[in-house]
């Protein structure tokens, strides 16, 4: 085994041994590469493993901010969502109360409102009834704008003491005369001659029948009252009595016999009539009818404009006067008004001397 082995000179043993200290060399460099190629690997899965736990970790943080971040949302979306709902709410009930309190206020107005037309109606109610019971008196504070005053009488009144009635504040008296087609009032003559010696202008009555022909009842008017030179216009009373207000009579033939009446006077004193009437009468028979004559209206209760508007002459304002010169069955007086002045009543009277 050692017989055959060659001999080797220096050089050749020199570069045998740089030989093998070149494949040393490279053993050990390629050692140390693949240490170093091993060991980078190494490093490089240690990093790669390291970045890749990293990366978990910084995934698995980020997972646990987006979760974090989901349930902070969530809970800052509740909150939002709670804050929302609080605002909301304190806003409805805000506006619930303001509603709540428009709705109150509304209710008080209605109330207050409520409360005045009550007190204002039952103020109405309690003042028409205590008018109506003639407790309370306006006409008479009203008439007193007037300049000219008068009374109209009968024999209700009984004997009269025409001097001492014609001194309170009297300008003219109206008499009744007359009734139907034959009866004459019984102090008539009496109270027409005593009044004559007074300085009031004097006018003589008739009462109309619904019952008697309009031609007949101024033919007894004229034969009992005769010359009415100086006087008013004669005057026919036009008024419900008895039953008549509840059972009317036919408005043809009220104006057929009212309107008889009425053109024999005027034929006869050349002169229009006055009509006396109350408002229930006046819409029945007089409107539409017999307007263009003097009207003497009956408005007890309030002023005649209310009922008649300005078609009136003379105003019955009051029958529950009470003066002195009477004695009497009835312990009032009618008292009125002329709407005009004594100039103008002046015109009224008659001036043609009647045979």
């Amino acid at each position: 085994m050692g017989q055959n082995k060659k001999i080797l000179s220096g050089q050749e043993i020199a570069d045998t041994e740089n030989l093998d200290l070149e494949n040393a060399g490279i053993k050990t460099c390629d050692t140390e590469n693949l240490d170093i190629e091993n060991w980078d690997k190494k490093d490089s899965d240690i990093e790669t493993s390291d970045t890749e736990t990293a990366n978990k970790e910084i995934l698995d943080d980020l997972d646990e901010e987006v979760s974090d971040t989901e349930n902070l949302e969530k809970v800052l979306g509740n909150e939002k969502i709670d804050k929302t709902m609080s605002d909301k709410k304190g806003l409805n009930k805000k506006t619930l109360n303001k509603k709540t309190l428009n709705k109150k206020g509304s209710n008080k107005k209605r109330w207050i409102w409520a409360a005045g037309i009550c007190a204002l109606t039952a103020a109405v109610i309690v003042t028409g009834t205590l008018v109506l019971r003639k407790e309370i008196k306006i006409n008479p504070i009203l008439a007193e704008g007037y300049e000219v005053h008068g009374v109209d009488v009968s024999h209700y009144q009984g004997n009269i003491d025409w001097d001492v009635l014609s001194q309170q504040n009297l300008d003219f008296a109206f008499i009744k005369a007359t009734e139907g087609s034959t009866h004459v009032d019984e102090c008539f003559q009496d109270n027409w001659q005593a009044a004559e010696r007074t300085h009031l202008y004097l006018g003589a009555y008739h009462f109309f029948s619904f019952d008697s022909e309009g031609d007949k009842q101024a033919a007894s008017y004229i034969e009992t009252v005769g010359n009415l030179d100086g006087k008013l216009a004669p005057v026919v009373d036009v008024e419900y009595y008895g039953n008549k207000s509840s059972n009317p009579p036919q408005r043809a033939e009220v104006i057929e016999n009212l309107g008889a009446m009425l053109d024999a006077l005027e034929q006869y004193y050349e002169v229009k009539p006055i009509i006396y009437t109350t408002y229930t009468v006046y819409n029945d028979y007089i409107k539409g009818e017999f307007e263009d004559y003097p009207l003497w209206v009956r408005s007890i209760y309030c002023p005649p404009s209310v009922l008649f508007g300005n078609k009136w002459s003379f105003w019955q304002y009051m029958d529950t006067a009470m003066l002195d010169g009477y004695a009497g069955a009835e312990q009032y007086i009618d008292v009125n008004v002329f709407k005009g002045t004594k100039q103008e009543l002046e015109k009224l009277t008659i001036q043609k001397i009647m045979y």
